[in-house]
């Protein structure tokens, strides 16, 4: 296993770790300890696929793992914030759905080019749209952190939220306009494509001819 695929198995090792703070409301300054987890594993994303372009070092199993493990933390620290009531509902749940539906939809349609042998390269709004999540969802965990301490109340707090609705929101509004032109771009991939038919041997001879 190379590094880039080591560093991909870290972070899905601090997906745990990073539920466990987010809900371990006993420990003190839990949701900022989150938060911080939540940055290493987004640094994790960016730096094991800079050494995997870099020294040439991109495989199958990377493949694999690097999109299971954003998928997993992102989707998780989502959940999170729209249970808790940080995102409100029922906004939170519209989100969640939209974001983590994309993300199943996608990665099926991944699936389908795989199968033949379509490779779909990454594009810019799918870079922005992760962006944006990256840079929302821990600050979303900082404001529940801002909740549970009584760190400061009133406007601070108001100008706060409305910073990170703001920021979700835009996150939202990438991902479906990455979504839709991911699968515009690659249409093709959908199209039905014939099998390539076989001529039958006339006779039995020929059959046994081609079978030697």
């Amino acid at each position: 296993m190379n590094l880039p695929n080591k560093i991909s198995c870290v972070r899905i090792a601090l997906l745990p770790v990073f539920i466990f703070f987010y809900l371990a409301t006993f420990i003190p300054c839990n949701y900022l300890i989150a938060g911080i987890i939540f940055a290493i594993a987004a640094f994790t994303d960016f730096l094991d696929g800079k050494i995997a372009r870099k020294y040439n070092l991109v495989t199958n199993l990377g493949k694999f793992l690097d999109p299971i493990a954003d998928k997993l933390i992102v989707m998780a620290a989502l959940i999170l914030v729209t249970v808790d009531g940080t995102i409100p509902n029922p906004y939170g749940i519209i989100i969640s759905i939209i974001i983590i539906g994309r993300e199943l939809i996608i990665s099926a349609f991944r699936q389908i080019a795989a199968a033949k042998n379509v490779i779909m390269a990454a594009d810019m709004w799918g870079k922005y749209k992760t962006t944006f999540q990256t840079i929302a969802l821990p600050l979303l965990m900082f404001q529940a952190q801002v909740v549970a301490s009584n760190w400061f109340s009133g406007t601070g707090l108001m100008v706060l939220q409305i910073i990170n609705y703001v920021l979700i929101g835009i996150a939202t509004v990438l991902t479906i306009v990455s979504g839709i032109n991911y699968i515009v771009k690659n249409k093709q991939v959908l199209k039905d494509t014939p099998a390539p038919k076989t001529e039958k041997p006339e006779t039995e001879a020929e059959t046994n001819n081609e079978q030697k």
